[in-house]
């Protein structure tokens, strides 16, 4: 952000008096809630700094790293003595304090937009060093950013910064985060829409490729039949052959090809039967496979319109998670899985995935379906928490996306696992449930 910008937002911060709440909405991204319900936000990307106020961020997880702790300690509900540009510098600086049971507490928040070297350093009131987002040693820096070290202040620029003034300073930090999510989810889609296309394009080509059933069932009585002409004609048939010119029954001449010589006739008969046998079975199973790649194909169009409509780069970071791929765990491909609010969300891709739901979820986890239609069944893994309803919110519209292409205004009704009982496959009774409203217009 440029020095003039964060000078006049500092200004615009003066009117604050408490902060009421601050967490990690994401890896770089601080949201701070001024007295009631004022929020702001944070990102304290390197390349990419800035401060910008919207009307909701969706929280990718809950973070619990030591710097998270001690942020939520020293500034939850704590009262802001005063704040500053530090030094004339790219550094918001607030001076708080909590009155604890035995103290009151001073802490300095300091938030650096210093590009290189960006950060979110908390200090106590000698000006050591508690915590930060990224600590900094001496070989990549003269300023060390260490716990219990003392924090050296940053340079003087050798220049003046040029003023830019803001006419109105809470549009100007609505307009930042419009202005920048605008690109980031273009570029974002772009980035998913091409993954989820190549995907489609496999799966169709699969789809395309199947064998027909009726020419599966037709070959399978051929081989059969020339299994049987092979030992009608034991004496005519030299071993060793690999392809055999017979009479058939009604005097017609036939060639039979084997995939490989044999040593004697029943090893050939015995290898065309078998070849029968596996055509047969193949066309008795090609409806299942079928049914199995259209609900992939028809999952993966129904992602495309999601992200598609998707109308922030939060929606985007829900629906492509940070995977387990370090961990090595191995994927269950009937089952999408999404982490909202640091809740674990599974999504069935297809009857045998909300079967598998259904049978894996536990008593307390909540399942969601869509009210009185056919639709994807959702499970919120709860590990016996109260789930935040923003949580299920966002878990319901998950339900309505990934079965519905319509805008409309749709029910969802949820309820602990333990009330829904199986009936057959995927069919559920289920009672003493709440519904919620999800409108996609």
């Amino acid at each position: 952000m440029k020095l003039s910008h964060l000078k006049q937002i500092t200004q615009y911060l003066k009117k604050f008096s408490k902060i009421s709440a601050i967490y990690r909405v994401s890896d770089t991204i601080i949201k701070v809630v001024f007295d009631r319900d004022d929020e702001l936000y944070f990102e304290m990307q390197r390349s990419n700094s800035r401060i910008f106020k919207c009307a909701s961020y969706a929280r990718s997880k809950v973070y619990n790293a030591p710097f998270d702790v001690l942020l939520s300690k020293r500034f939850n509900r704590a009262n802001i003595i005063n704040v500053e540009l530090y030094g004339g510098d790219k550094i918001v600086r607030f001076k708080t304090s909590v009155a604890s049971a035995y103290k009151e507490e001073m802490t300095y928040l300091q938030f650096e937009f210093t590009g290189k070297y960006t950060n979110v350093i908390i200090l106590d009131e000698n000006e050591t060093v508690l915590e930060a987002l990224r600590h900094v040693d001496l070989f990549s820096s003269f300023r060390e950013v260490r716990v219990g070290q003392k924090l050296l202040d940053v340079p003087q620029a050798p220049f003046e910064a040029k003023e830019y003034p803001i006419d109105d300073v809470e549009q100007f930090l609505y307009d930042e985060y419009a202005k920048e999510m605008d690109d980031r989810l273009s570029s974002l889609k772009k980035q998913k829409l091409s993954l989820l296309n190549k995907k489609l394009k496999k799966l169709e080509k699969l789809y395309e490729k199947l064998d027909d059933e009726e020419l599966l069932k037709e070959e399978a009585g051929k081989l059969s039949h020339f299994g049987n002409l092979l030992l009608a004609n034991m004496h005519n048939i030299k071993p060793y052959q690999r392809v055999i010119e017979l009479d058939d029954y009604d005097g017609q001449k036939v060639k039979i090809e084997l995939h490989k010589e044999f040593s004697s006739v029943a090893r050939m008969a015995d290898s065309l039967f078998t070849r029968s046998k596996k055509a047969k079975q193949r066309a008795s199973h090609l409806h299942i496979e079928r049914e199995s790649l259209l609900s992939k194909i028809e999952h993966i169009k129904l992602f495309i319109h999601t992200v598609q409509e998707a109308k922030d780069v939060a929606k985007i970071q829900l629906l492509f998670p940070k995977n387990v791929q370090a961990k090595k765990v191995k994927t269950n491909e009937a089952i999408e899985t999404f982490w909202i609010e640091g809740y674990k969300v599974s999504l069935g891709k297809s009857e045998k995935g909300n079967i598998e739901l259904l049978q894996k979820a536990r008593a307390k986890d909540i399942w969601l379906h869509m009210k009185e239609r056919p639709s994807a069944h959702a499970i919120i893994t709860t590990d016996k928490q109260n789930v935040p309803m923003s949580v299920i919110e966002s878990a319901a519209r998950l339900c309505v996306d990934f079965t519905m292409f319509q805008k409309d205004r749709y029910l969802v009704d949820y309820t602990p696992r333990r009330e829904v009982t199986i009936q057959n496959g995927a069919n559920v009774l289920y009672n003493k449930y709440k519904t919620i409203e999800v409108d996609t217009r």
